[in-house]
């Protein structure tokens, strides 16, 4: 039987990890629900050792997904981060797309402790930011304080693990950003990983995805490749907050004129960034009013159009993103269901977090998922929160349930 219920940590887990308290920074604009870090362990003294140029000019970057394009050093982090004395490096790294399997070149920034490397390697979390974006400015690594993440970076390295943080393809390098694709984007979360172990020493094969927002869906993604794309790495768990798992119920939303006011700016980013990936598609069918007056306006995300966006988000009509027909709206709900998870059976664990007063992504839409991810013989965790919403769920529960599948303590099956 499927227990949605509150979800409780059991006790005699805590192994040498960090007091993080994560919370979501949720809005319409380049922030929008982008999971960052509120406190962080004390910074130990010194001066930031970055990895030497030099070191990352090695023979072996590798051949395939997550081979190592180009890699520099990242000195100039906040020095709040930097006199932790953590490795930093930003990447270019190979990966895969979604549908037909191309290879595609992905940035993102991946982190080590300092000092020696424990027995068999540091352990890695590979982290799925929240959205940010479509365009390639929007990209975390881009910005010196990695839109916050770099606090992130700070506290589960001084905690002793390895991190790997993707752009998502699209985002701070070349190519479109196929928003809201679960299984791109769980490719290059695990292809990450595998670039972290191509630049740094001492990386562990072992790992687990975490995220929240676009980054929840992308680590059930992770999750369900992991097994069959990832073999030689060894995969714990994944940690999914609030997950963009199944959006196909947008398409029924918006011809009922029943989407949220966070729903609509959404939605747009949506539509673009499939047009993008489909210049088939004809965004005129989806379109309308101040919608379309406004639609360049609503592609923004950096801050000088930030407000320029709220604006336009506050003027978007009942009905202004309705399929223009039937056949337009079948087509937009065949493309959301194969960018949609669960796909198939979870390789590893998984913890989903989420609230069932969410104006992002309806509860129901999350419940059906997890329903789907049971029936294919997935081992979940479920969480779900009474009158939380998309920001404001309680994610202590977290790092501690990780915690406890790198020690390979038992896991709750909601599930059965």
């Amino acid at each position: 039987m499927l227990r949605l219920g509150r979800f409780v940590v059991r006790a005699g887990a805590a192994r040498r990890w960090a007091s993080i308290v994560l919370v979501f920074a949720v809005a319409t604009g380049c922030a929008s629900a982008v999971p960052a870090l509120v406190s962080v362990p004390a910074l130990v003294e010194g001066v930031a050792r970055p990895v030497p140029a030099e070191s990352l000019t090695v023979a072996d970057r590798g051949v395939g997904p997550g081979s190592v394009i180009s890699a520099e050093t990242m000195p100039n982090l906040p020095w709040t981060v930097t006199r932790t004395g953590l490795n930093a490096v930003r990447v270019v790294y190979r990966s895969t797309r979604s549908g037909d399997g191309a290879e595609t070149e992905v940035s993102g920034s991946v982190f080590t402790p300092a000092g020696e490397a424990p027995e068999g390697g540091w352990p890695v979390i590979s982290f799925g930011h929240g959205t940010t974006g479509i365009e390639s400015a929007c990209a975390p690594s881009v910005r010196r304080d990695l839109m916050g993440l770099s606090a992130l970076a700070a506290g589960y390295t001084q905690a002793g693990y390895a991190v790997a943080i993707t752009d998502y393809q699209g985002l701070g390098h070349t190519e479109v950003h196929p928003y809201l694709d679960n299984q791109t984007a769980g490719y290059n979360m695990i292809d990450a990983v595998r670039a972290l172990q191509h630049v740094l020493p001492g990386v562990s094969s072992r790992w687990a995805a975490f995220g929240g927002s676009q980054g929840g869906g992308a680590a059930w993604a992770a999750n369900e490749l992991a097994a069959s794309y990832a073999p030689e790495l060894d995969l714990v768990g994944s940690a999914s907050l609030t997950p963009s798992a199944n959006m196909v119920g947008l398409v029924d939303k918006a011809q009922d004129g029943a989407l949220t006011a966070d729903q609509a700016p959404l939605m747009q980013w949506l539509l673009e960034s499939l047009a993008r990936v489909h210049p088939d598609l004809d965004l005129d069918d989806y379109r309308r009013g101040s919608v379309a007056q406004d639609w360049d306006a609503l592609t923004g995300c950096t801050q000088d159009k930030a407000a320029a966006r709220t604006e336009a988000a506050a003027r978007i009509g009942t009905y202004d993103f309705a399929p223009a027909s039937e056949d337009s709206a079948d087509r937009l709900r065949n493309l959301l269901s194969r960018m949609s998870v669960p796909q198939s059976q979870a390789s590893a664990p998984m913890l989903v977090v989420y609230g069932d007063a969410d104006t992002y992504i309806d509860v129901q839409w999350t419940d059906a998922a997890l329903v789907e991810a049971c029936a294919r013989g997935g081992v979940v965790t479920i969480d779900r929160q009474q009158g939380k919403g998309h920001g404001d769920v309680d994610g202590d529960a977290v790092n501690q349930w990780i915690g406890e599948r790198f020690a390979g303590d038992p896991v709750a099956n909601d599930c059965s």
